[in-house]
């Protein structure tokens, strides 16, 4: 199956590095799709700035991103953006409901042929699939943030995604040139999360304790770990809702009070601290 043009649901803190990624890299036609038109100019002015540090690096030239913003169709018609998608990234939040629902209208909308993929990071892709009449074409396409910097797309299979699907989606990661790894089984958190989220949120928990700084927690795990970013850094950069999330996904699927959130996590997203994208969680954004 050759992929031509793609769907990217969602302009948000992954979606644009998705459209980006997919008409940069891989050479796609992509259409970008949001509910408000403010989210798509938010989302395409994201992009023209990563272009632009790239043209003002010369890693590309300046026709070289007007090309590729030719490429990214913005749009708030969910018909206009997938109706002749043969791929649809959904990378809307993670809320089992709402991807139902846009399940239900890619389904609607799209050609029988196309693949439909979440880039959840936690929700199962077998319940997502029951949405749509062609669960074996429905798959797991996590990346990662920055999309544009990281190389991994974590490929989750549901209980009903066909070898095939999966080898599509391998070849279409290859394109965008990332590396790929297979959760052959559909786990809430799948390989990455499953791991990295109970050590984020005890590293909230050493802060709400009084254990340690910020600073020196992040330090140990980066000195000491070797990590690229401390877990309270990279807590607020995956967003602190995001995380929360996560952890109730874990709640359901997994284990109730092994994955209980610390009650700073829930008072901070309560009070809109929701780390980098709204300029403030555990550290300052804002400079």
């Amino acid at each position: 199956m050759k992929i031509t043009k793609v769907a990217v649901i969602g302009a948000g803190l992954m979606g644009h590095g998705i459209a980006q990624v997919s008409a940069q890299v891989a050479g796609y036609e992509v259409y970008l799709k949001d509910i408000k038109q403010e989210f798509l100019d938010k989302g395409m002015g994201r992009i023209k700035w990563s272009l632009g540090k790239l043209v003002e690096k010369e890693k590309i030239s300046q026709g070289d991103a007007d090309t590729v913003l030719s490429r990214i169709h913005p749009t708030l018609d969910m018909k206009e953006a997938v109706g002749e998608a043969d791929l649809v990234v959904e990378a809307a939040p993670e809320k089992l409901q709402l991807k139902k629902t846009l399940f239900e209208a890619f389904d609607e909308f799209t050609p029988y042929h196309a693949i439909l993929a979440s880039n959840t990071s936690s929700i199962s892709i077998t319940e997502i699939a029951k949405a749509t009449k062609r669960p074996d074409k429905v798959v797991g396409m996590h990346f990662f943030n920055p999309v544009q910097i990281m190389k991994l797309v974590e490929i989750v299979k549901g209980e009903k995604t066909s070898d095939e699907t999966v080898e599509v989606i391998t070849k279409v990661s290859q394109q965008m040139r990332k590396e790929t790894v297979l959760c052959k089984r559909d786990r809430p958190g799948f390989i990455v999360n499953r791991i990295l989220v109970p050590a984020l949120l005890d590293a909230i928990r050493l802060v709400e304790e009084d254990v340690a700084s910020i600073e020196d927690i992040d330090k140990a795990i980066r000195l000491g770990l070797n990590w690229p970013m401390g877990p309270i850094t990279l807590a607020d950069y995956v967003g602190l809702d995001t995380a929360l999330n996560i952890t109730r996904v874990f709640q359901e699927g997994l284990d109730k009070h092994r994955y209980d959130p610390p009650a700073l996590l829930e008072k901070m997203v309560k009070e809109g601290k929701l780390g980098r994208k709204t300029k403030q969680g555990f550290l300052d954004w804002s400079r």
